[in-house]
């Protein structure tokens, strides 16, 4: 049945052609590969699309995707079903409100705890989403204690689950007000940690980790009102980062009169060129020639004359 799904997407809107009620039945199939494509499916038709975000919302495709997010023991069918709830939901309202009805955050929770890193990212970027677009939501974080779990995911060995974790530490930081002195000292201890390794790096590894140092100094600086010691140690920013990178295809697409605007000296030298008379090499021409070629001249004024009369 899998082979069903590429005709499928080649569809902009199921719902017309009957086919988008058919494709949720598939989140509810005995085979796990066939639930984990249909989910795929899903987050293809409504990513971007709030038309068919409604339409899924309205053919109660939501309640599939949670329950296999939540529940599934398939690892793969879990982490699909959490793409296309995190495509079905963003900058939908009804999407969110049904996610939290749900008790989608105690599913978040128990995704941080999954071994599988894909699955830890996902759960991290849908969180921090979250939180960016609703800040009264901070609360359910700090209440579900999700602090504690970013912390220690910020220690991950997976640069993109620590950059993730530290996103949503910072998301917290700059909406939590009160903070106690052991959760201070705990977030100093990790942020310590973090510029230590990161000092420990090669050039090449800190080119890559170039936003967890980012996120590290923002991090320190919005919990302790202070830089961290990245920028003395001349790790923030490592030299050649903070210029645009060399403009290279501009000169061989360019108009030649945004050319000539740009560079207004090559339209001077080109003038200055055409002003001045070439050099000519060998002998020039001889004095016999020059008589004669006034002579000619002569002749050809007098002749003129005489037609004009």
């Amino acid at each position: 049945m899998s082979h069903l799904f590429p005709a499928i997407i080649c569809f902009p809107d199921l719902h017309s052609i009957g086919g988008l009620v058919p494709l949720l039945g598939y989140l509810k199939n005995s085979n796990a590969n066939i639930r984990a494509k249909a989910a795929d499916v899903v987050t293809t038709i409504v990513q971007n699309n709030p038309k068919s975000q409604q339409l899924v919302m309205e053919a109660n495709g939501f309640e599939p995707l949670i329950y296999n997010f939540s529940s599934d023991p398939d690892v793969t069918v879990r982490t699909k079903a959490l793409g296309a709830i995190s495509s079905l939901i963003r900058h939908n309202k009804s999407g969110i409100t049904a996610f939290r009805l749900a008790n989608g955050y105690a599913a978040l929770k128990d995704a941080l705890t999954s071994e599988n890193v894909r699955f830890q990212r996902k759960a991290l970027n849908l969180i921090h989403y979250l939180l960016h677009e609703n800040n009264s939501d901070c609360n359910i974080v700090n209440e579900l204690g999700f602090p504690r779990m970013f912390m220690h995911l910020a220690s991950s060995e997976d640069s993109d689950v620590r950059e993730a974790a530290l996103r949503s530490l910072l998301e917290l930081a700059h909406n939590t007000k009160d903070r106690s002195v052991e959760d201070s000292e705990k977030m100093k201890q990790l942020l310590q940690e973090r510029i230590n390794n990161i000092s420990l790096m090669s050039a090449e590894d800190l080119g890559v980790v170039r936003e967890e140092r980012q996120l590290v100094d923002s991090l320190w600086s919005s919990c302790f009102n202070e830089p961290s010691s990245l920028r003395e140690k001349g790790l923030l920013v490592l030299p050649g980062e903070d210029n645009p990178p060399p403009d290279v295809a501009s000169k061989y697409f360019e108009s030649p009169l945004r050319s000539s605007t740009v560079n207004p000296s090559s339209n001077n030298v080109s003038k200055k060129e055409k002003r001045e008379t070439p050099l000519l090499l060998g002998s020039g021409p001889s004095s016999a020639d020059s008589n004669n070629a006034v002579s000619s001249n002569r002749e050809a004024d007098a002749r003129s004359r005489t037609d004009a009369r």
